[in-house]
């Protein structure tokens, strides 16, 4: 597949103006990172400058729609609600597309004259910001922003933190005076950071400002502010400020939702039916679905009636009901993809662009039976559709409700932002009878639920609201697949040639499944060369699995590793680091979160609760 192409960055000064063709160029970034980094509401800083990246509403038009090319995942816009998706748009020097940004935060400092003041007080010329008074000289972005859990984002209040003894002036903000800011050079802390004001109050230096309850101490209130969103008015917002530096991760945290596309939806019939969906649902019969079609398509025989009518019956099942025990959306798409990798498929009608082709290996797939390997796919075609759904700032995505998601537009829309990668890849499935037989030693339980008692307690502390805590995930099953993913990764990525960061585990794990698959993740010339597929015929994959074993027997940082009772965030892992078994942050669905490789080799105390163990010897 053709690598990402770069694309550019539009900047403007942060005023309301309509949107223009001519606006300058702020830098560039690549594709994926569009979702995954640099998403609508996110700061991104470009030489010396500092910017949000603007909202998907057409008042401001961040990506225009001509400009963002469609995609379509019928499983995951029914999924999120939406009718499709729109990649960001790539452009080269001379194209004229390009997304939006806006100036932010509008608080600068000159490093000469170290005057602290809003961007407008140093009167730049358009498309410059610099700092008049002292020959042009470069302006410094705040590097502190103000942040809530509803995702409201603010500049840093630096006069109220400066007079904060002064409250009835400090409700104006006006005092006559002129604000400085300056380093004392005397360490690299907060305290190095000094506010003043010629007014005449004492200085104050920046101490203290990242304490949860410091501007709450001040009495300084969220004002429900959405820069990103032009237009968006200041809502009502109970939630307690906190001070962020402008780069932190906690500034923005992508929501993000992804999907396999997979058989009926995977050969590009319900692309062409996508502006028909709504008409052909009010029909029930074949006859009235027939006639429509013949309207809608003359002449085109690739539209079938068959082919349309098994399409609508299988929509009908991907609803989440109670009574197949799924009420989330995409727990049903998981449990589909599940069966799907399960059961395979051929290419069954060359004449059509088929994005998801699964056969099982020709070779006698018995070397793996001692390993519980129940079942090995080899996913020759793939694609997969990420879209950013929203995101959160301070608050962990996994432990925030819907009600605490920051939108990505002021009004509702059609489609989200997207992007997909089409690769390769391996489908383990375990023995799942074996696998309860494991899980019920006490030794297994006993290990898991110490694992699973600490990430409760983290998402508990995390949570925005206390009546929605998730439940963890963790279960020996769960963290079984989880560690065994991580280890086979690991492993191609020293034997097969593969960066580990080219790879990427989705977890198929709850009481009815019990697999993984390993896939390329990105879409550079990596993604589908037939490397990894290669990895999953029988004898190769036994021969991975038991060299990645026998890796996962040693560490660096043993045996404070193999006898830890709590590592990784909150103690969510056990004997696991980024020694061993760790990978990129963009490899692993659950953040290097709830691993365990004693759960695939036991400890020199307790072989038996390593499912691996006896294969091993």
């Amino acid at each position: 597949m053709t690598p990402p192409r770069e694309r550019r960055r539009r900047g403007t000064d942060g005023s309301p103006a309509s949107p223009r063709l001519d606006l300058p160029r702020r830098g560039s970034v690549r594709r994926a990172q569009m979702i995954t980094t640099y998403g609508i509401g996110s700061l991104i800083a470009v030489d010396n400058e500092s910017f949000i990246v603007s909202g998907i509403d057409k008042a401001h038009e961040s990506w225009r729609p001509e400009e963002a090319p469609i995609i379509h995942e019928h499983r995951l816009a029914r999924a999120l609600e939406v009718r499709h998706f729109r990649l960001p748009p790539a452009s080269g020097d001379e194209s004229k597309d390009g997304v939006r940004v806006r100036r932010f935060p509008l608080w600068h400092s000159c490093p000469q004259c170290q005057s602290l003041q809003h961007v407008r007080g140093f009167n730049p010329p358009p498309g410059k910001n610099v700092c008049t008074k002292c020959d042009d000289e470069p302006l410094v972005p705040s590097r502190f922003v103000v942040a809530c859990e509803d995702g409201h984002l603010d500049d840093f209040p630096y006069w109220k933190w400066l007079h904060r003894g002064n409250r009835e002036e400090g409700a104006t903000g006006r005092c006559g005076g002129q604000m400085r800011l300056r380093f004392s050079g005397r360490s690299a802390s907060l305290r190095s950071v000094v506010v003043s004001c010629t007014c005449g109050v004492p200085d104050v230096s920046l101490e203290g400002a990242f304490r949860r309850s410091a501007l709450g101490d001040l009495k300084v209130r969220c004002e429900g502010r959405s820069p990103w969103l032009e237009g968006a008015p200041a809502k009502s917002c109970s939630k307690s400020p906190r001070t962020l530096q402008r780069g932190s991760s906690a500034v923005w945290q992508p929501v993000l939702r992804s999907a396999l596309s997979i058989p009926p939806w995977s050969d590009g019939l319900a692309d062409k039916l996508t502006k028909h969906w709504e008409n052909l649902r009010g029909y029930s019969s074949r006859v009235e679905i027939e006639i429509y079609l013949k309207g809608a398509f003359p002449g085109d025989d690739s539209v079938s009636v068959e082919a349309v009518m098994d399409l609508l019956a299988a929509e009908q099942e991907e609803d989440p009901s109670p009574e197949d025990g799924i009420t989330d959306g995409h727990q049903k798409l998981r449990r589909q993809e599940y069966e799907q990798l399960s059961s395979g498929n051929a290419l069954r009608d060359k004449g059509r662009e088929e994005q998801f082709v699964c056969e099982p290996p020709v070779s006698d797939a018995s070397v793996l039976s001692p390993f519980g390997v129940e079942r090995t796919m080899l996913v020759k075609r793939l694609r997969e559709v990420r879209a950013l759904k929203a995101f959160t700032r301070i608050a962990d995505p996994e432990t925030s409700s819907d009600g605490h998601e920051a939108p990505l537009s002021l009004t509702p829309t059609d489609w989200l932002p997207a992007m997909e990668v089409h690769g390769e890849g391996v489908f383990v499935r375990l023995d799942e009878h074996r696998l309860d037989d494991w899980a019920e030693l006490d030794a297994v339980a006993g290990r898991v639920k110490r694992m699973r008692d600490n990430h409760d307690r983290l998402l508990r502390e995390r949570a925005i609201d206390p009546t929605k805590v998730p439940v963890s995930p963790a279960t020996p099953r769960m963290v079984l697949l989880h560690t065994l993913a991580h280890v086979l990764i690991n492993e191609w990525s020293l034997e097969a040639g593969y960066p580990a960061g080219a790879l990427r585990e989705r977890l198929y794990a709850d009481p009815s499944m019990a697999g993984f698959l390993v896939y390329t993740a990105t879409s550079d010339s990596a993604g589908s060369l037939g490397g990894v597929v290669a990895q999953g015929e029988p004898a190769r994959l036994a021969a991975a699995i038991r060299s990645a074993l026998q890796r996962a027997h040693w560490c660096s940082a043993d045996p404070l590793c193999i006898e830890s009772r709590s590592s990784g965030a909150g103690g969510t892992n056990l004997a696991a680091c980024h020694a061993c078994a760790m990978l990129p942050e963009t490899s692993c669905e659950y953040n290097n979160i709830l691993l365990d490789r004693a759960l695939l080799i036991g400890t020199p105390d307790e072989r038996q609760v390593g499912f691996f163990a006896q294969v091993l010897g």
